[in-house]
């Protein structure tokens, strides 16, 4: 028998996983899916489960959103096991399972076979991070601060849309140095600039809607330099994924990239801060580097 470990993030969804636990906990064993639990007490502790967990289990399984996903997917990689990765997504915006097959958490999890995801690797300032999803600097990086700002009482989009409001207040204006793959380098002066291994951020923020998780390859969003009405209108663009034609918008794909920048870059991945004062970030994608339970 498959032997499982699920790590529970309890304050996941501003508490959404706590209500939803028990009832998710029983389908599993009536599909079969027995498993250990291991509840996390507050943050980086689901990394550290996770790579402990990488080489005594078949398969870890994050129950959260996409900052529990975060964390054992970094403990994960840190550790090479060979664990496969599940997810039941039950957080605020779950954008990392928008890139599984439309089907049954608990049924991936109980039923599902392993296939091969990429990943994306951070070097700053010699330390390593990983990314399940996505990562970026500017104004996307601003607004994941921002959210812990945001009211407990709004959850999802909403919680987003409210730390959106507030960043756009005050954001950064980026002077950036980009380079893609072996390209030469081109200077950009820019309000955010995303690097994707999946579509979506925020939610619904349909931020690169030709990314695909299994082709080696990360999608680039690099925007230019702009005020706050035209930040506003792009907002809906964004979450219908129809702004790919935009002229102040560049998308690209590479297997790697490298940013850099004069100021201190705050670095959001997955949803998480990395980053407070990057200078330089040298990002690559590892192609298969997950055995996801889809």
């Amino acid at each position: 028998m498959s032997r499982r470990l699920v790590i529970l993030n309890p304050a996941a969804g501003r508490g959404r996983l706590r209500r939803a636990w028990p009832g998710v906990a029983e389908r599993m064993r009536a599909a079969g899916a027995a498993f250990e639990l291991a509840e996390t007490e507050g943050p980086g502790h689901a990394l550290a489960i996770a790579e402990r967990a990488a080489r005594e289990f078949d398969a870890v399984v994050a129950a959260g959103g996409d900052g529990t996903v975060h964390e054992v997917v970094n403990g994960l990689l840190r550790a090479g096991g060979e664990a496969a990765f599940g997810v039941l997504p039950l957080g605020s915006g779950d954008d990392f399972a928008k890139m599984l097959p439309e089907r049954d958490a608990v049924e991936r999890i109980a039923r599902g076979t392993p296939r091969a995801f990429d990943a994306g690797r951070i070097v700053a300032g010699g330390e390593t991070r990983y990314f399940a999803n996505c990562m970026d600097v500017g104004f996307g990086a601003h607004v994941s601060r921002n959210i812990r700002r945001v009211p407990g009482l709004l959850t999802g989009l909403g919680a987003y849309l409210g730390a959106l409001a507030i960043t756009l207040v005050r954001y950064p204006r980026l002077e950036l140095r980009v380079r893609l793959d072996d390209a030469p380098p081109f200077a950009q002066s820019s309000v955010m600039a995303a690097v994707m291994n999946g579509r979506a951020f925020g939610g619904s923020f349909q931020v690169c809607p030709d990314a695909r998780a299994d082709d080696g390859a990360l999608d680039l969003l690099v925007a230019d330099g702009m005020g706050r009405l035209e930040i506003l209108g792009l907002v809906p663009k964004l979450m219908r994924g129809a702004h790919t034609g935009d002229p102040r918008l560049k998308l690209a794909k590479a297997r790697r990239v490298v940013i850099e920048s004069d100021a201190p870059l705050l670095v959001e991945t997955d949803g998480e801060i990395a980053f407070e004062d990057a200078r330089r970030l040298e990002i690559e994608v590892m192609p298969g580097a997950l055995r996801v339970l889809a």
